[in-house]
């Protein structure tokens, strides 16, 4: 199962939202939150469009989780 990577911040009900989603639908799914404000490129890069999923260099959704990310998941 691949590893994905959430962009978000502290507060943020939407990224809190994407992460149970993320979990509920691929429970075996490894998840590494990073917080978008501890560094200063990411908050440069992703200001307040958060949450993002990536899976390495593959964006799975932005904003809102995405069921059909899923499916992206499985073709890498």
């Amino acid at each position: 199962m691949p590893r994905v990577t959430l962009y978000s911040r502290p507060g943020c009900y939407l990224c809190e939202d994407a992460r149970r989603a993320l979990e509920a639908a691929l429970p075996e799914l490894e998840i590494e939150e990073v917080d978008v404000d501890s560094d200063r490129d990411l908050c440069d890069r992703y200001g307040w469009h958060v949450p993002v999923a990536m899976a390495g260099a593959l964006e799975l959704f932005r904003h809102r989780f995405d069921p059909a990310c899923i499916r992206r998941l499985g073709a890498n």
